[in-house]
């Protein structure tokens, strides 16, 4: 019988130590999973990145620009207003981005597609992709034309 007892007692103890050990294997697995994961998302997100920049495609335009340069040209363009410098997320008045500013072949240029109530505008030499609702220019190119 105190064999018994004294089996039980080694067994109690030796028990938690080997579950312990089981849960730390797993923990290293689990950490190794996360750290995968983490890289995959990195991978995405550069993924996403260039994604994004081949979208606005700024070389594309640029080169464009450079062997076309006719397309491009200035003209005699002067609209009623003064000339202001627009940074991103300014919002301005519906009178900058009338309908008669809109460019209306972005793909001509180059240019991205406007997204849903966004359009290119022409303000002097300069282009700005502007959300119409609400009137903030979400990108500026400036010296557009030349």
């Amino acid at each position: 019988m105190r064999k018994l007892i004294l089996t039980a007692l080694v067994a109690a103890t030796v028990m938690p130590v080997a579950a312990e050990a089981q849960s730390r294997g797993d923990l290293r697995r689990d950490r190794r999973e996360i750290r995968d994961d983490r890289r995959d998302l990195r991978e995405d997100r550069r993924d996403f990145r260039e994604d994004r920049n081949r979208r606005w495609g700024d070389n594309d335009w640029r080169t464009w620009r450079n062997t076309n340069r006719n397309v491009y040209a200035r003209g005699n363009w002067r609209a009623p207003f003064r000339y202001n410098a627009f940074r991103v997320g300014v919002r301005i008045a519906p009178t900058y981005y009338g309908s008669s500013y809109w460019l209306a072949d972005p793909w001509r240029y180059r240019l991205p597609p406007a997204g849903y109530g966004e359009r290119w505008v022409r303000h002097y030499d300069d282009l700005l992709l502007v959300d119409t609702r609400r009137g903030i220019v979400l990108r500026v190119i400036n010296n557009f034309y030349w």
